[in-house]
This record gives C-alpha cells, sequence and structure tokens, in this order.
C-alpha cells in the first residue's frame, strides 16, 4: 500500500516533476523557434511524432535499466493488472499528450493548458461520486482557485486569450479527462506496485499504441535529421521518464485530488523559467495568477476536520 504518512515527501516529488515539465515546456518552445540549436533554425516535429517519440524514446531508456537490476521474473504482472496497465498507457498517457498538442495545434498554448487543467474539478467529482472523499470547503476553493490561478498564468486574459476551434476545444476537453483518469488510475496502482513498474508499463504500452497508429515506415519517411532524433530523446527523458517517475511518487503519497491541484504548479514554472530564459514577459495578471496558484496548493493542504479519507483502491475504469 501507499505510505500517506509523508504528504510533504509528496508535494515535493509533485513540485519536482511539474519544474521538470516546464523546463521541458521551454525547451520545446526554444527548439521550435531555433533557440540554443547549434543551426538556430526551427525544428518542424509532427505532434504525433512528438507524442510518439516521448513515451517510446522513454521506454527504451528505461526498460534496459530495470532488467539488469531486477531481472525478467520481478517485471512480470498478473493478467488483470498489467490490462489496467495498459489503459493507463494508452488512455491516460498517450492520450492525455496526443490531445493536449492537438489542442494546441487547432487553438493556442493558453486555451490547451487552460482546458487540460480542468482535471481537478473532474478528479474532484469523480472521487467525491464514488464516496472516495468528502467535498469539504478547503477541497473545493482549492481545485477553484487552481484553476482560475492557471487561466490568469497562462495570459488567458488579454491579447491571446481563449480561442474558439470546436476541435480544438474538444480535444482540450479529452485531454483533461485523460490527466485525470491517469491521476485516480495511477494512484490505484501505485497501492500495489512502485513507481518504476508502473512507468515501465505505461511508456511500454502508449509506445506499442502510437506504433500501431503511426507504424515506423512513417517514422523513416519524415527524415528527421540528427539534431532532431537528438532533441526528442532528451525531450522524452525531461518531459516524460524523469517527471512521470517523480509524480508518479508523489501519487504513492497524496491522494488524487491533492495531487493534481499541485501539478498546476507546470504552467507556472513554464511562465517563470521561459521569462527567464527566453526573456519573454512575465505580465501583471501573469503574477496574481503564480498566487492565486500557490494559495490553492496551500490551501488543498489544510486538514478537513473528520480524519484521514479513505485510500483509494480501484481503477478509474
Amino acid at each position: 500500500m501507499a505510505n500517506r504518512a509523508h504528504p510533504a515527501r509528496g508535494y515535493a516529488y509533485i513540485a519536482s516533476a511539474t519544474l521538470l515539465w516546464g523546463i521541458a515546456a521551454t525547451l520545446g518552445r526554444a527548439a521550435f523557434t531555433g533557440r540554443f540549436l547549434p543551426s538556430g533554425q526551427a525544428l518542424h516535429i509532427d505532434p504525433l511524432i512528438l507524442s510518439q517519440s516521448r513515451t517510446t524514446f522513454s521506454f527504451l531508456v528505461l526498460c534496459p535499466v530495470l532488467l539488469m537490476r531486477r531481472g525478467w521474473q520481478q517485471l512480470k504482472l498478473p493478467k488483470v493488472d498489467l490490462g489496467r496497465l495498459v489503459i493507463l498507457g494508452v488512455f491516460g498517457v498517450a492520450a492525455s499528450n496526443y490531445f493536449y498538442y492537438l489542442a494546441i495545434q487547432k487553438t493556442n498554448v493558453a486555451t490547451a493548458i487552460i482546458l487540460q487543467y480542468t482535471a481537478p474539478v473532474l478528479v474532484l467529482l469523480y472521487t467525491v461520486a464514488r464516496g472516495l472523499q468528502r467535498a469539504t470547503l478547503p477541497k473545493v476553493a482549492a481545485v477553484g482557485l487552481a484553476v482560475v490561478g492557471s487561466a490568469l498564468a497562462i495570459g488567458i486574459v488579454g491579447a491571446g486569450g481563449f480561442r474558439m476551434n470546436v476541435l480544438g476545444v474538444a480535444a482540450g476537453m479529452v485531454a483533461a479527462v485523460s490527466f485525470a483518469f491517469y491521476n485516480v488510475a495511477g494512484h490505484s496502482l501505485l497501492t500495489h506496485y512502485d513507481r518504476w513498474i508502473v512507468l515501465l508499463y505505461t511508456t511500454l504500452s502508449a509506445g506499442l499504441f502510437w506504433l500501431f497508429v503511426n507504424p515506423p515506415w512513417k517514422l523513416v519517411a519524415a527524415q528527421y535529421s540528427a539534431s532532431a532524433w537528438g532533441f526528442l530523446l532528451v525531450f522524452a527523458v525531461m518531459s516524460v521518464l524523469a517527471p512521470f517517475s517523480l509524480y508518479f511518487a508523489g501519487l504513492q503519497h497524496l491522494e488524487p485530488t491533492r495531487a493534481i491541484v499541485a501539478s498546476c504548479l507546470e504552467p507556472v514554472f513554464s511562465i517563470v523559467i521561459a521569462a527567464i530564459v527566453l526573456g519573454e514577459v512575465l505580465r501583471p495578471v501573469q503574477t496574481l495568477g503564480i498566487v492565486v496558484v500557490l494559495a490553492a496548493i496551500v490551501l488543498v493542504q489544510l486538514p478537513d476536520g473528520h480524519g484521514a479519507e479513505a485510500t483509494i483502491v480501484e481503477p478509474m475504469e
């Protein structure tokens, strides 16, 4: 079972994961604009291949390491749990990645992020409906503040704000559902298996799914340069392998609502890092959004006053 005696450790893991996601977001923006690349030219990478390479490279790096350290026998799982991990990898990790990038492509970054970060609302509604936790005032307020703070932080107010496109908005909402799903289902699986097992099989299932959708010969036909493949390898480690291992570690110490509210630090870190590294302007309304997100994270940590909540031990589906 997950060790729930160290919530501070859980928040530290989540914060570290969101920091890495923020760095990866800045790395992506820098690469796609040609900044910090030897050639100084932008990389034109299809969103599908970006999603595919993130999970596939992560699995190819992680699998041999775990095989050498543990051996195949310790990595074998019962069929039921293997099936749950496949569902988590395809409908959680792969789906959230792809539909998020599709939302960006059809709308803009601000719209995609704010739609994805309605996920805390979905997690709270689900866990309350299942009777897994109570809709206490601190939790409801924290979820609301997290969504509002994320909207302000990404600059949805003012220029470059919300952009309506039916397919893009639908993709953003699917990304939110997938994000909520892997928080709830991931927490459930992490009560039985360590984060490396969960990460191994979710990246494997996501990678196999993408090979079916986008076979190897299509990757070869794309004719990406060596620098592009090098970027994709680094991006996979920075955006999936390292942060997901930390995020899953956080889910071992926190129930899903607290974890997903804390994950709203991702747009905060993305904005701050981009301002420092890329010189992007941090507007006053974005600063307000950062403060609101931080307030939400503090608020969600407040005790409910009714004792410990039940540990979630069932998958979302």
